[in-house]
């Protein structure tokens, strides 16, 4: 039996597909990354199988569990707490490692569903045919290897930000000497979807004097300014 990955909503639980709806009921087991969160979405849908903890802490034993539930033919269904499952999320040691361990034995089938990047680079209109995704910065260590990366590409970037972080990510993007153009998506699919768009000076200010706006979870796109040709030169 596969293993199925399956994306769930970012916000709106109207947004999981019939075909998710289906292969969540029929699974022998759903693994998520906090049961609380998913047996909400479960609930809603009136799902009644069973749930797993699987996240970043797990240890060998529940991935031993894993793996020979798979080579027992049991049908697992993976979740993350929202959007899918691999995309800055610990699902995607755990398909690694069903990769590494069964082989062809198992199958692993795509659910496809809402994913954050993909909702944000939809609305934001500023052109991402191609762009640089590095998921949550780091906090420290590495954070500003990932900045200078941001300075340098060519393509926009887009992070994920908490509320608690998102305010020094302006600041730090506000010290390079780099001019960008910035799209804050936040509570994507949610009641209070915004987004806003400016420099980080700009949205800083923002922070700073709307309360409201620094509430829910972020998407960030930055953009560097293209340069302006002087008069004279083609």
């Amino acid at each position: 039996m596969p293993l199925f990955v399956v994306g769930t909503p970012i916000g709106n639980l109207e947004d999981l597909s019939f075909r998710a709806v289906r292969v969540l009921k029929e699974a022998d087991y759903v693994l998520c990354e906090d049961t609380r969160v998913t047996h909400n979405l479960l609930a809603h849908y009136e799902i009644k199988t069973p749930t797993i903890s699987y996240h970043q802490h797990s240890g060998l034993s529940r991935t031993g569990q894993i793996i020979s539930w798979l080579k027992e033919g049991k049908s697992l269904a993976l979740v993350s707490d929202a959007g899918t499952p691999g995309i800055s999320d610990p699902g995607s040691a755990l398909v690694e490692l069903v990769r590494q361990e069964c082989g062809e034995e198992v199958k692993i089938e795509s659910v496809p569903g809402p994913s954050a990047l993909a909702a944000a680079i939809s609305i934001a209109g500023i052109g991402c045919e191609r762009f640089l995704f590095l998921g949550f910065l780091p906090n420290k260590k590495g954070r500003q290897t990932m900045l200078k990366q941001i300075a340098a590409s060519e393509y926009p970037a887009v992070v994920y930000e908490s509320k608690y972080r998102v305010v020094k990510l302006l600041k730090e993007l506000i010290s390079l000497p780099e001019n960008f153009q910035t799209t804050i998506c936040r509570e994507l699919t949610k009641k209070f979807e915004s987004v806003y768009q400016g420099s980080p000076a700009e949205l800083l200010a923002l922070f700073e004097t709307d309360e409201v706006m620094g509430k829910g979870e972020f998407v960030v796109i930055i953009r560097k300014e293209k340069k302006k040709k002087e008069k004279g030169k083609k």
